[in-house]
């Protein structure tokens, strides 16, 4: 529960202390004396955001403790050990705001992001507004409630997780199959352009070789002619005529005979000889060549047929000749692809029915609940209501399933609450039927009957009994003291009913010094309860009259 509440330079408070007790705690005080602002500052701990003026005039920060002794809070206490943030019981939740908009927000002293303070203000407090009535014109509204009273909402939560799951993966496949349908055109024009040049099964290296054999098939004539011609020149033949050897081997016998020893006519000699042998290996090469040269237009038409086919491809790929093989190899590559998306289809399709059917089968579970919660809750908030002076009203839940393609994260039914204000009229939609003090009454019982069943061990009521008042303000009271022997209650009121039901008191006042305006919060002592009562009563003086009255309600309670 809550036991100490720290606020400093927030708002128009300067400095308090407030320790607070267990059973229930009233907070009255004058309009506008500030007595929001103290929940204001619990809901900052809690994590709410905050307004730009929180701080107070004149100075630099505001900071805001709250402490809760979570010794007896299972699921608190194992949250706090899951984020190791443990203290020997206790919590303290620290909210620090800066004058230029900045905060910061601790749990046990460490620094803490508030996801996190408000994922464990969740199990230590339930704060019901004096607006709750207006939320109960939303069918949202009903559908968190009735799963709240359900004590399903973790399973809600792995409703919208299966859901959310299901949908993506829907989506997935929907975008697959488009593309899969785009990918079978592309699968046949792959194929086709695949098995075209697997026909043409080009080798490497192999356009080149019939390049340069064309161009000798389509030249053999001339080379034939032109490398006799080399020959004639350069062989040791018996033909008439002086050829490139013949001229050597004159030249040496001339050196030879000036029959001189000086190096550079020795050095001419080497390089004779030498060229003599160049000659000789040349026109072995020459022949060599030669005898691989034929005139043979069948094999030149060949290759022509052959080279014809290999442009007609690349030009139709528009690309060079020579990056058929890498373009043949890039296509084969992206055909594999689009055969492993087939396969990533059918798992897809597969995972698909898995997820629908986990959503179907975690969403009937959730159904199940609402339906065994929904007759409950009717019966319960029925009784309240007749307590609540509407004698005749009959509450109704009613669980409406979708159509299937209307399924969503929240389930496989709407959930709304419905009213009969009177006998022999049907339940209809609550903004149809219900006045403003009716709403008022119908969201305080509806309030009451899920708080009896909250785990949550403190529960604020702000102000919910707004527009009730006489013997009916006097059931609202007994029934938050009700509640009060099991969770910790705060309430504020104006109702002198339910003011007098509280365990302990707390009255909040301003005042101004200077030019500065402070609120203060005070524990009432019993006879300072009577006076205050007593002057939520009514009239400008307090008489012996409404004073004695005041005595009599807090006796009675």
């Amino acid at each position: 529960m809550l036991t100490l509440l720290s606020i400093r330079n927030y708002a128009i408070v300067d400095q308090l202390d407030l320790e607070l007790k267990d059973g229930m705690t009233v907070v009255s005080g004058e309009t506008g004396a500030g007595k929001s602002i103290m929940l204001d500052a619990l809901g900052l701990a809690l994590g709410d955001r905050a307004q730009s003026d929180s701080v107070r005039e004149g100075e630099d920060k505001a900071e805001i403790s709250a402490c809760f002794d979570v010794s007896t809070l299972a699921e608190a206490r194992a949250w706090l050990a899951e984020q190791e943030l443990e203290a020997d019981g206790e919590c303290q939740l620290r909210r620090v705001l800066s004058a230029d908009g900045r905060s910061r927000s601790f749990i046990n002293g460490r620094p803490t992001p508030l996801t996190q303070i408000r994922e464990l203000g969740q199990l230590l407090v339930d704060i019901h507004g004096q607006h709750e009535h207006q939320r109960l014109l939303k069918k949202d509204h009903h559908r968190t409630l009735l799963d709240e009273y359900a004590g399903q909402e973790e399973i809600a939560e792995q409703v919208r997780r299966a859901y959310h799951r299901w949908r993506r993966l829907d989506t997935e496949l929907t975008q697959l199959t488009e593309q899969n349908e785009e990918h079978s055109a592309r699968v046949q024009l792959l194929s086709y352009q695949i098995e075209e040049l697997d026909q043409l099964n080009l080798q490497p290296g192999e356009l080149a070789e019939l390049e340069e054999e064309q161009r000798v098939l389509a030249n053999a004539g001339e080379i034939l002619g032109t490398g006799h011609q080399l020959l004639s020149l350069t062989s040791d033949s018996d033909g008439e005529g002086e050829n490139c050897l013949s001229l050597l081997s004159h030249c040496q016998h001339l050196l030879d005979s000036l029959g001189s020893q000086a190096p550079a006519l020795q050095q001419a000699a080497e390089m004779l000889a030498s060229a003599h042998i160049q000659i000789e290996e040349s026109s072995r090469e020459i022949r060599s060549y030669l005898d691989g040269v034929e005139i043979n237009p069948e094999r030149q038409q060949e290759v022509e047929e052959r080279l014809s086919s290999i442009y007609d491809i690349a030009r139709k790929h528009r690309i060079n000749a020579e990056e058929l093989p890498s373009f043949h190899a890039a296509l084969q590559t992206e055909l594999n692809g689009l055969h492993r998306s087939d396969d990533e289809l059918e798992q897809l399709e597969k995972d698909v029915r898995i997820a629908h059917e986990e959503y179907l089968a975690v969403a009937g579970q959730l159904s199940l609940a609402r339906q065994q919660a929904a007759d409950k809750l009717s019966k319960a908030v029925d009784s309240q209501l007749h307590s609540l002076g509407m004698l005749a009203a009959h509450f109704a839940v009613c669980l409406t399933p979708y159509d299937s393609s209307r399924y969503n994260a929240n389930g496989l039914e709407e959930v709304e609450f419905l009213i009969s204000a009177n006998k022999g009229q049907p339940a209809r939609a609550l903004a149809k039927v219900a006045s403003g003090g009716e709403l008022s009454r119908i969201s305080l019982a509806i309030q009451v009957v899920t708080a009896q069943t909250s785990s949550t061990p403190t529960l604020i009521f702000d102000e919910v009994d707004v527009g009730i008042g006489g013997a009916i303000a006097e059931v609202v009271g007994r029934l938050l003291r009700q509640l009060g022997e099991r969770a910790q209650i705060l309430c504020v009121t104006h109702q002198p009913q339910v003011a007098s039901q509280g365990h302990q008191h707390l009255f909040v006042s301003k005042d101004s010094k200077g030019e500065l305006t402070r609120t203060r919060i005070d524990h009432l002592s019993q006879e300072k309860r009577v006076h205050e009562v007593a002057r939520m009563l009514g009239g400008i003086d307090i008489t012996d009259t409404s004073l004695e009255h005041a005595r009599e309600m807090l006796k009675s309670a």
